[in-house]
């Protein structure tokens, strides 16, 4: 059984007022999913982002991270975004602790074409530490779109000059998995940057 449903995060509209993206809530084939891939989701007590080698990931979780790196999903985007990814890696990393200071409005970086994110917290509750989609980069309230961390819900969008995110102030667990697709000629900053991460990092 695959975790993803692909047909229903194909059918998902794409917004481009500002920049291009879409969402899908609750984007998992079984509800079920949403209370394992919690359940299985490494313990990370730290924050930033950790390289998915550095962990010790869970089965479930492990079939969801290749669904995701995989041709099909791959193809959903290309289509989406109507962007050929054939000239580009594919990279994840988790995060599962937010910091008071993390979420400030941000840009991605210029080697990235795409970013997913996939929040995986089973009954989130929490009125900050949700993700805002923004018009500009000095207003957090500033927002178009803002989405709950809940399991199951995915983000995807183009990285632009203007693609300014963030949320609110949030301290605790917040997990997620981000998907980057990369310019190959920038893979060799990433490998490296991972490398670190992977050596300081490193979980059991």
């Amino acid at each position: 059984m695959s975790i993803l449903n692909i047909d229903k995060i194909s059918s998902s509209s794409l917004k481009t007022d500002h920049f291009p993206y879409f969402k899908c809530l609750n984007c998992f084939s079984d509800s079920q999913l949403n209370k394992k891939l919690d359940q299985e989701f490494p313990e990370i007590s730290d924050g930033g982002s950790f390289p998915k080698e550095s962990l010790n990931l869970g089965e479930n979780l492990k079939l969801l991270i290749n669904e995701l790196e995989g041709e099909e999903f791959k193809k959903v985007l290309e289509k989406k975004f109507n962007v050929d990814l054939s000239d580009s890696e594919v990279i994840s990393t988790l995060r599962g602790y937010s910091r008071e200071k993390d979420g400030q409005i941000h840009t991605d970086s210029k080697s990235k074409i795409l970013t997913v994110l996939l929040y995986l917290n089973h009954e989130w509750k929490e009125e900050t530490g949700n993700l805002r989609m923004l018009s500009n980069k000095n207003d957090i309230e500033s927002y178009f779109d803002e989405m709950s961390s809940e399991s199951g819900n995915m983000i995807a969008f183009r990285v632009t000059e203007n693609c300014w995110h963030g949320f609110l102030p949030f301290e605790g667990t917040r997990k997620s998995i981000q998907l980057n697709y990369v310019f190959k000629k920038s893979l060799s900053i990433h490998n490296f940057r991972h490398k670190l991460s992977a050596i300081f990092k490193k979980k059991t």
